[in-house]
């Protein structure tokens, strides 16, 4: 079991070689086993995914940006299957802080905001709220940021 009272702050970029696969509309979006996590003090892991193991076609750039005071300037990308688009699915920071730049152009997909992810097999059951894209799985424990009073944390 893994705390996220144990992971760092700042956080802590990790290669991770568990397979990692993202579903949307029928489609494997991604299934690879190189990947990085995130972890950051009371949030579970985010994965970031590598572009080249991302399907063909099916991520277009999304509107908006936000900023993280450890990674920088974070880009959104729209998910299309077909004729589903969903807005906001995922992130990327295409130019990161050093401490980070291994994960340049690498996606971070919201589990909330796709059909399915999984890591090693297990389903991923989302972060709460709509800012955080954590990927909960049965290993990781909180309580976890992102719910309803959460945010002073």
């Amino acid at each position: 079991m893994e705390s996220v009272w144990d992971y760092p702050r700042p956080p802590r970029l990790e290669r991770t070689a568990s397979r990692v696969t993202v579903m949307h509309a029928g489609l494997t979006i991604a299934d690879t086993d190189r990947c990085w996590r995130v972890l950051e003090t009371s949030h579970p892991p985010v994965y970031y995914v590598p572009r080249d193991a991302i399907a063909a076609g099916v991520l277009e750039p999304g509107p908006g940006r936000s900023f993280c005071e450890f990674k920088g300037e974070a880009s959104y990308w729209d998910v299309v299957v077909g004729e589903t688009r969903v807005r906001q699915a995922g992130w990327s920071y295409e130019h990161p802080s050093p401490g980070y730049a291994e994960i340049a152009g690498a996606v971070a997909f919201y589990p909330g905001r796709v059909d399915e992810c999984r890591v090693a097999g297990e389903l991923v059951r989302p972060q709460e709220g709509d800012f955080y894209g954590g990927w909960i799985t049965p290993d990781i424990t909180g309580p976890f940021k992102g719910g309803p009073g959460t945010t002073g944390w």
